[in-house]
Parts: structure tokens; sequence; C-alpha cells
């Protein structure tokens, strides 16, 4: 492969669930996860649209139903293929994705909007009043 980064091979990728990735934006750690899709892989910003302080992933892996990804906070549905919401407050909403390919059995970062930093959760040291799904910072 001419381009891109590896972040993780697909066997990784949980079938049930997702993997956690941390990528890079302008500067600031962002967590993806990446699910498994009929096309391949695909990665979803870790962040529910009604409230973006609320983790698909909080670390252990997001929940999966019938090839959705389950807010449960919230209880809504976006589809893994295409990140739409199609049950719940943000119906309607998408969740944003970033640009990976899979090439011989490895998932890539394809995105020049995101550096990919490491498999799992953003750095520590983070101001837990403010992150996703942190909201009480304890």
């Amino acid at each position: 492969m001419d381009s891109g980064t590896r972040m993780a091979a697909v066997a990784d990728v949980p079938e049930e669930s997702s993997l956690l990735v941390t990528l890079r934006e302008n500067g600031e750690e962002v967590e993806f996860v990446l699910v498994r899709a009929d096309d391949g892989v695909n990665a979803w910003h870790n962040v529910c649209p009604h409230w973006t302080d609320v983790r698909l992933d909080k670390g252990s892996g997001a929940t999966l139903r019938n090839g959705d990804l389950v807010c449960n906070k919230h209880g809504a549905t976006f589809d893994c293929e295409d990140g739409h919401c199609d049950f719940g407050p943000p119906e309607g909403s998408s969740l944003t994705g970033a640009d990976v390919t899979v090439e011989d059995g490895d998932v890539y970062l394809t995105d020049d909007d995101y550096e990919f930093v490491r498999v799992g959760a953003a750095g520590t040291g983070r101001d837990l009043s403010t992150n996703p799904g942190e909201r009480l910072g304890f």
C-alpha cells in the first residue's frame, strides 16, 4: 500500500463490538471506533451527536446490535455502514467518520485530516470534567 498508516489488523476489530483508536486532528487527540461493516471496516468518531460528551466506546468496546452502534446513554442506534442515526434523540443525524481502507488483512487510516496516534483511549491527564462520557469527573 502506497498511502495510509496501519492502525490494526482486521482480526483485532471485534465482530460484535468495536476497537477504540486515538487519532490526532489539528494537534488534539480524538477517539474513533473501528467497527466491522459489509464493505470491511469503518471508523466513527467516538461520541453520540445528541450529547457529545457521551462516548459510544468507554474503553471496553461499543455495543453493537443488528449492524448498528448503540449509544448506551440514550439507546440511539447508528448504522455501522454509513453512521446514520435511525432511532433515538439524534435521529436523522450521522456520526462523523474518518476514511479507512482494508488491505491484506490490515486497517489503514487514509484520511488526510487525521494522524494515527495509538490503539486505545486518548491520552491520560485529560480534564475529566470536559471529556466524553466523563461529565462528572469520576
